[in-house]
């Protein structure tokens, strides 16, 4: 059974992949260049999701205004785990902070930002563990984009169909859904991102 708070993502020995979701414009540019370019803005938060079911659940499983296309990002363990490391937790958790002012004082300043959401099933329903996205702010997006990022695929057909089978049978779906497994935290990192050990 999950615990609480785990990453679990589609993942190898060097890279990861990582969800989003985009109007038709910024991601037939981003298929074209196998990076993120303009209209993509490159002066707001974008964040990225390892877990292929919360952006399911976010998107409308690609139905939502804006979030018609979905697009599987790989990028490099070693920038992910980049991420994590100058991430910033979006609540003031007890057990990471001491003080909803330290909190306050490092999340104003964090280049990335870590939150937990409740992770969803094929149909949307809530599941008892966490998800978890990740926020890059306008400070690391050029590094995302032109360091950390090896192929972008666009999912967008699979998931239509995913969609309709989804109706029928989530037997049937999960067999053809990205497999994800748990992915190994470096262990400096869990304490702050509120993983067990």
């Amino acid at each position: 059974m999950a615990r609480l708070y785990e990453i679990r993502a589609d993942y190898d020995r060097e890279t990861i992949v990582v969800y989003q979701a985009y109007a038709d414009p910024i991601a037939d540019a981003a298929l074209e260049a196998q990076t993120f370019v303009r209209p993509f803005s490159f002066k707001r938060m974008t964040w990225i999701k390892p877990s292929f079911l919360w952006l399911m659940h976010r998107s409308h499983w690609g139905q939502k205004t804006g979030q018609t296309r979905i697009l599987a990002v790989r990028i490099t363990r070693a920038g992910w785990e980049r991420a994590l490391s100058l991430g910033e937790l979006t609540s003031p958790e007890r057990g990471v902070y001491r003080s909803a002012a330290e909190w306050e004082r490092k999340f104003q300043s964090a280049p990335v930002h870590i939150q937990w959401d409740t992770e969803r099933s094929s149909r949307g329903a809530a599941l008892p563990c966490f998800s978890i996205q990740v926020g890059l702010s306008r400070h690391i997006i050029r590094e995302f984009v032109e360091e950390w990022i090896v192929g972008i695929e666009d999912l967008t057909p699979r998931v239509r169909k995913w969609n309709a089978i989804r109706v029928g049978s989530s037997r049937s779906l999960k067999r053809e859904l990205p497999g994800e497994k748990v992915y190994p935290v470096p262990g400096e990192l869990t304490r702050k991102l509120l993983i067990s050990d």
